[in-house]
């Protein structure tokens, strides 16, 4: 059982065959995936750049006592 049959040289030819054959599909396949990840980047610094536009300023929200408010004063 642990040595490799001719189907099994079949199956790992046929495998190779559809990975690495037929025009570098495996490098178009990364191309697509690589301008996937920069058009996602690209669409992040988009975002980013037009909330900086906008002057949305993060206020602060937390509760203050009566207590801290007259030691502000």
């Amino acid at each position: 059982m642990g040595a490799i049959g001719p189907w099994q040289i079949v199956i790992i030819l046929v495998l190779a065959l559809l990975l690495f054959g037929g025009g570098g599909k495996i490098s178009s396949i990364m191309g697509d995936f690589a301008k996937g990840i920069k058009s996602f980047r690209k669409g992040l610094q988009e975002e980013e750049k037009a909330i900086d536009d906008r002057g949305d300023k993060a206020t602060d929200v937390t509760p203050v006592s009566d207590e801290e408010k007259s030691r502000a004063e």
